[in-house]
């Protein structure tokens, strides 16, 4: 007989442990089914890995211009394999923690692979079944490859083997410009690797206002990283040592490694038993209402396995926290509305960071908006030229009123030192719909960093202090 759950979720990932830990909370009997380990591809492949490097590149950093503070030091190196020890260190811990905490919360834990059968029932590759009132299926992605790059983890790598790496090499080619490409780009640059990205669109970070890309790729041409955009016809030769690029009009390039970041593709392969009713699309994609809810009564979809109508779905983990406790607010009977995947927020830990919400100005202007822009520069903030990090600025868009000022904010656009950790007010002011004479009317700590964000408010209402 299969044990029973009030909710069982398939996929120990952001969604899945976020609907899992805020359901038993709430006193829901839960079951969650993992093949590898909980905390998915963000904790162990992606988003926590990835920034450790980031922040070792960032150290280096800071030591190589420790002079320009008066701290004299040794010309630093580097030796990837400590980090890569760190890397784990930081992963273990919080690993534990969240299985510490599943665990305090009576959470049962069942290790294998789920498939989903008739009645809500979920079997697992031990042999175990479980019966749930309620379904959600979290199995997450994996890496995206590409035709003629066979990933073989020396040359040829995806995010996945990439974050393993206990060396880098000399030289690399980064194919694909969004944000996870642009982030490996800006760790192996700053650490010394001479790179080269290759992007098939017109530019690197698509999606992000023009303004703030052109910053990121600035500072990549100034840092030895060369970008390439509108590549086409990508192939490679591997030899002795690296590989042969070729692309574009007969263009080459060699280099010791490929890194692959063209998107991820949605784990859905064998997840449904013959018989289940779960629609699924031509790319593998779970189909979902704007509830989450799938087209089988009771089960639900959330995280990097689903589309949505709207065709607009972020593949950010913090996305799978919110769906993962909206699945289980409609649960519970709670009100759950429906997510705005337009005003989600972005964060690129890329050198310069990048952290956005809300439209671009191009894709206000697309949508029929009349719009006010203005922005404001980290050239001229104090805390930034203490710092010694300067690059950025800040971009807000807002809708233009019927008396010609700006009225409802409708995106908030950020490049430069630490606006990943800025962006909380400009989420706040987009998806509260505030206006530009509300926001500019609050006061900003000085000297800090987020005084840039407040200038480009009060520039918005005409009356910009040092602009």
């Amino acid at each position: 007989m299969a044990e029973e759950f009030d909710v069982v979720v398939v996929g120990g990932g952001p969604g899945g442990y976020a609907a899992a830990l805020y359901g038993a909370a709430a006193g829901l009997r839960i079951a969650v089914v993992e093949k590898d380990k909980v905390g998915g591809t963000c904790l162990h492949r992606g988003c926590i890995p990835a920034k450790e490097f980031l922040e070792t590149a960032s150290v280096y950093r800071q030591v190589s211009n420790a002079k320009e503070f008066g701290v004299n030091t040794d010309a630093p190196s580097i030796d990837f394999s400590v980090s890569q020890a760190r890397k784990q260190r930081v992963i273990d811990g919080q690993w534990k923690g969240l299985q510490t905490l599943m665990k305090r919360r009576k959470i049962t834990t069942v290790a294998g692979t789920g498939r989903l059968a008739q009645g809500r029932t979920v079997k697992v590759s031990d042999g175990s079944e479980l019966k749930g009132t309620h379904v959600i299926l979290a199995t997450g992605s994996s890496p995206k490859t590409i035709p003629g790059f066979a990933v073989d983890g020396r040359v040829v790598l995806t995010s996945d083997e990439f974050l393993e790496l206990d060396h880098l090499p000399a030289t690399a080619a980064v194919i694909g410009g969004g944000a996870i490409g642009c982030e490996f780009a800006s760790t192996m640059a700053d650490l010394g690797v001479k790179v080269t990205v290759l992007e098939v669109l017109p530019k690197i970070l698509p999606g992000c206002d023009r303004d703030v890309a052109e910053v990121v790729v600035r500072s990549f041409k100034k840092r030895g990283i060369d970008v390439r955009t509108g590549v086409t016809d990508l192939a490679h030769q591997p030899g002795d040592q690296g590989t042969t690029l070729t692309f574009g009009q007969g263009e080459s390039l060699q280099v010791d490694m490929i890194v692959l970041s063209v998107g991820r593709r949605p784990l859905s392969d064998d997840l449904f038993l013959e018989g289940v009713g779960v629609e699924v699309d031509e790319r593998g994609f779970v189909r979902v209402d704007e509830s989450l809810r799938t087209s089988e009564e009771g089960v639900y979809a959330v995280g990097d396995l689903i589309s949505v109508a709207s065709g607009i779905h972020p593949a950010l983990a913090h996305v799978g926290f919110a769906e993962g406790m909206q699945v289980i607010k409609q649960i519970l009977g709670e009100p759950a509305p429906p997510i705005d995947y337009l005003n989600v927020p972005w964060c690129i830990y890329t050198h310069p960071e990048v952290a956005f919400v809300g439209l671009s100005q191009e894709a206000a202007v697309e949508a029929g908006y009349s719009v006010i822009a203005k922005k404001d520069k980290f050239v001229g903030n104090g805390r930034a030229a203490i710092l010694g990090d300067t690059d950025g600025l800040v971009k807000v868009i807002a809708e233009k009123g019927p008396d010609g000022k700006a009225g409802r904010i409708l995106g908030v656009h950020m490049v430069g030192p630490w606006v990943t950790e800025q962006l909380g007010q400009g989420y706040l002011a987009v998806n509260w719909e505030a206006t530009a004479s509300e926001v500019a009317a609050l006061i900003q700590p000085h000297p800090t960093l987020s005084e840039v964000f407040g200038e480009t408010m009060l520039s918005l209402t005409g009356r910009g202090l040092h602009t």
